[in-house]
């Protein structure tokens, strides 16, 4: 993964935002009159547009529960043992779920290609599952370890947010 980000200005770039890996480096080509705060907003975006991308390969179920055994070790000290870990196609309003009782996760088809650490997040909250049911204070605080909570949370929104979004003939993506 690229470690340093290089954000390139131009004045005859009006609207479109893009990005790309250059060797060791992602370059961020924006418009010269981005705020700041836009500029950051951009990045970020960008960031996870690439590392969606680059994550395209599906992890298979058997690859899936390898991740949840080594996120239950490294979160929540080997506790949460799932008795399987699979996906499933016909979760289109969750993106995950859990029956303790079985020991069984499953995660939406609809997060395959998103980046990692949303991944990781909805493996950690179902795994949470096993150790408390419901979301009471709790389970919330099992969720705090993870350091990319919030961001997860917010890419999560983000993507039912835009598929709210009425979707023009024509329209650019930018």
């Amino acid at each position: 993964m690229a470690s340093a980000i290089e954000v390139r200005r131009s004045s005859r770039r009006r609207r479109t935002v893009s990005a790309y890996r250059e060797g060791d480096r992602t370059v961020v080509l924006i418009p010269a009159r981005m705020s700041a705060a836009e500029e950051q907003r951009w990045v970020t975006v960008m960031l996870d547009k690439l590392a969606a991308q680059e994550s395209k390969r599906v992890l298979g179920d058997a690859e899936l529960a390898e991740r949840a055994e080594r996120l239950s070790e490294q979160y929540y000290g080997g506790r949460a043992r799932p008795a399987s870990v699979r996906w499933v196609t016909n979760q289109n309003t969750r993106w995950g779920s859990c029956t303790p009782a079985e020991g069984s996760i499953r995660l939406s088809h609809r997060l395959q290609g998103m980046p990692e650490y949303v991944i990781d997040y909805v493996l950690l909250h179902e795994l949470a599952h096993l150790l408390v049911p419901g979301h009471g204070p709790r389970f919330w605080r099992l969720l705090e370890a993870y350091p990319r909570t919030e961001r997860a949370r917010g890419y999560l929104e983000g993507v039912v947010a835009a598929d709210r979004l009425p979707h023009l003939p024509g329209a650019r993506s930018e």
